[in-house]
């Protein structure tokens, strides 16, 4: 998985934000600068809606993967990037690494009309160039991810319709802090995985 043979580079020009960064600039690479109050998340547990994220999406269809890469200064309480999935408001999934409480997080958050959220620790991953995969299939979506070159690890296997219009993409949202930049060096589309295991 990842590098692919058939994986295609995906332009960060095909992509459109569904919040625009406070900056953005390409140089190759991509690197967007957040807005403090940026954030992704419905009703659970806290009781409010935030849809203010920044994500670059590109369409999605049963049988693709999505991977995307980054690296960012790990800094403020809940900066966070990765990887968005998005059918319609209610309907999405955000999924790479958050920096909470001193600790980096790899995890995803699943929403339905509510959101869900499961996360472990990452500490080692701080200095790594991160990538996230998504994986669609006719039911399911398939997170992975890895650090540098290292081995995949899933991360969340989620219910998903197979006939929903999706697109998918680099996020970043930074809900305490102006300033977060997040430096994303690849944005690849490549045949699903095949298994699980």
């Amino acid at each position: 998985m990842g590098n692919m043979p058939d994986s295609r580079i995906i332009e960060w020009s095909d992509g459109s934000w569904t919040h625009s960064p406070a900056l953005t600039r390409i140089d190759g690479h991509l690197d967007a600068t957040a807005i403090e109050g940026s954030d992704a998340w419905r009703h659970t547990a806290y009781g409010f809606v935030h849809d203010s994220e920044h994500a670059l999406l590109a369409p999605l269809a049963v049988g693709e993967a999505i991977e995307v890469a980054f690296t960012a200064p790990w800094e403020g309480q809940f900066d966070q990037a990765g990887l968005f999935v998005r059918a319609d408001d209610e309907h999405w999934i955000k999924a790479g690494v958050e920096f909470a409480d001193g600790h980096l997080g790899l995890g995803a958050v699943v929403t339905a009309g509510r959101s869900d959220w499961s996360v472990g620790y990452v500490d080692d991953w701080r200095e790594s160039e991160i990538t996230v995969r998504v994986s669609r299939w006719e039911d399911a979506m398939i997170v992975r991810a890895r650090a540098d070159d290292g081995p995949w690890r899933l991360v969340r296997v989620a219910p998903f319709a197979g006939d929903a219009a999706v697109s998918a993409g680099p996020f970043l949202a930074a809900p305490t802090r102006s300033g977060l930049t997040v430096r994303f060096t690849r944005w690849e589309r490549s045949a699903a995985d095949g298994d699980l295991h």
